[in-house]
């Protein structure tokens, strides 16, 4: 398995994204406290951290993928249970407030794209990431962050629908309830991912 995975996130042709790893989400200023505590337990942010630490020097492109919504709504459809619900609140998540921030520990450092995005659920969309990953020749995407329900199980979906591989490390995501989120790794990612671990991916690149 190391030679394949080696062969799959070789530094010449992957990127590591991030999804939603937002202070209003699993950081400081959580409103989702039950998916903050399962970041927490899983270590979601720190192995995002060690990731993306051994990729920058590796040049390995880091592409963070935000959500953020305006304070007069433009440029958001709200045609779902979930954007309704997080937009009860209006200051919920405003472009260019602390909640929409990255979490601190995995920057922005310099060399990274942000992407933020005002509609849907997933990151592709709508955005210039597949854009961003095509002009750096990436053909392989390592997915972190939340959720596995949703965030990152859209981010997987529409990669391969636009051509890439997907690398998913289990300790670098997570979801609530617990036991669905390990369904989902269990059943659903299997078939459309490469299920793996930090260190694995880590390892794979020679820690750097």
């Amino acid at each position: 398995m190391s030679v394949v995975l080696s062969e799959l996130v070789s530094p010449s042709h992957t990127a590591v994204l991030t999804m939603e790893v937002q202070r209003a989400v699993v950081g400081d200023l959580s409103k989702i406290p039950e998916l903050s505590r399962a970041a927490e337990q899983t270590g979601v942010v720190p192995n995002i951290a060690r990731l993306l630490v051994t990729a920058r020097p590796l040049h390995i492109p880091v592409i963070h993928c935000l959500a953020a919504f305006r304070a007069d709504r433009a440029g958001t459809v709200v045609n779902c249970a979930l954007i309704g619900s997080v937009l009860r609140n209006p200051t919920h998540m405003l472009t260019g407030s602390p909640e929409a921030e990255l979490v601190p520990e995995l920057g922005p450092e310099p060399g990274d794209l942000v992407s933020t995005r005002f509609h849907g659920v997933s990151p592709f969309i709508g955005t210039s990431v597949d854009a961003w990953l095509r002009s750096l020749g990436v053909r392989t995407v390592v997915a972190t962050g939340v959720s596995v329900n949703l965030g990152v199980l859209g981010l997987a979906i529409e990669a391969v629908n636009f051509g890439y591989r997907v690398v998913v490390p289990r300790d670098a995501v997570t979801g609530v309830p617990a036991d669905y989120a390990d369904a989902l790794l269990a059943n659903t990612f299997p078939m459309i991912a490469t299920l793996t671990t930090t260190d694995d991916v880590l390892d794979a690149w020679g820690r750097g």
